[in-house]
């Protein structure tokens, strides 16, 4: 475990952007060995748009970065947070638990307020608008998004008191897990199920973007399932019914441009109806 902290305290850059691409690449040749729908589209041009976000995501994170550096650094000469207060534990428990409150704090948290509140539904919305939900679209964030992440990443610095090292760890882990629960895989049902009850599965992450409420309103979680569990968030369908995108925002194509997807926060605010009305 020390040799894991040691690396993640000064993981290259280029290290990061390896684990991005490897991910991608993985999960992107799992999908067409063992699709779980075999989507009538053209892979790289529906990759596009997706991997545009994917690279303003990284703009702006590595732009905020020295913040994170800065915040870990002085959580850390203050034995400021949580995981600082607590009586002293094994190492492998510290990340452990560092690990599983950011989670939280900087993926569940911001995902449950983003569909929420009406301005940061309608930046978030440029996640959801994808018909065709595959690995690729696990980056697929506005940019206004990847802000708003990061202040939430920033904030679960400050409250649980995470050393750069456990920060670093948390967002490579949290990378490998959205792509993983995005892409376009069919695991046997029963794995997949016992899989979500510890992580966030893609049968699991599915469910949220299923194209109506209140499914869409469901599974926030991004690494652990423990989350939407315990908070009455969790729920199920069965994956053979899924229908992707939001029904408020139909137009497969301007969902695919990426300008029209850069204006998407901007518009008239709607919310996907509810299953009821639909089936009326």
């Amino acid at each position: 475990m020390e040799t894991i902290i040691h690396y993640f305290e000064t993981i290259p850059s280029s290290h990061r952007s390896l684990i991005l691409v490897s991910g991608l690449t993985l999960f992107w040749l799992i999908e067409g060995a063992v699709p779980l729908f075999n989507f009538k589209y053209k892979k790289w041009k529906h990759a596009l748009p997706n991997l545009f976000f994917t690279l303003t995501t990284i703009i702006v994170n590595f732009a905020l970065a020295f913040l994170l550096l800065k915040s870990a650094d002085w959580v850390m000469a203050n034995d400021f947070g949580i995981i600082n207060w607590l009586p002293e534990m094994p190492l492998w428990l510290y990340v452990l638990f560092g690990v599983f409150l950011m989670d939280f704090i900087g993926a569940y948290l911001p995902h449950y307020v983003e569909h929420k509140v009406k301005p940061l539904w309608m930046v978030h919305l440029v996640h959801h608008s994808d018909h065709n939900v595959d690995t690729t679209t696990a980056n697929r964030h506005h940019p206004l998004e990847s802000v708003i992440r990061f202040v939430f990443t920033l904030l679960g610095v400050f409250i649980i008191g995470t050393p750069i090292a456990i920060v670093m760890l948390y967002q490579s882990m949290s990378l490998i897990a959205t792509q993983f629960n995005h892409a376009n895989i069919k695991l046997p049902k029963k794995i997949d199920k016992a899989l979500s009850y510890v992580l966030v599965s893609p049968d699991m992450h599915k469910v949220h973007h299923h194209y109506v409420l209140p499914y869409t309103d469901s599974n926030y979680g991004n690494i652990f399932s423990i989350w939407d569990r315990l908070l009455g968030t969790y729920m199920e369908i069965d994956r053979d019914k899924l229908v992707y995108g939001v029904d408020v925002f139909p137009d497969e194509e301007k969902n695919s441009n990426i300008v029209e997807l850069l204006r998407q926060p901007f518009q008239k605010y709607a919310k996907p109806t509810t299953i009821s009305n639909v089936e009326k």
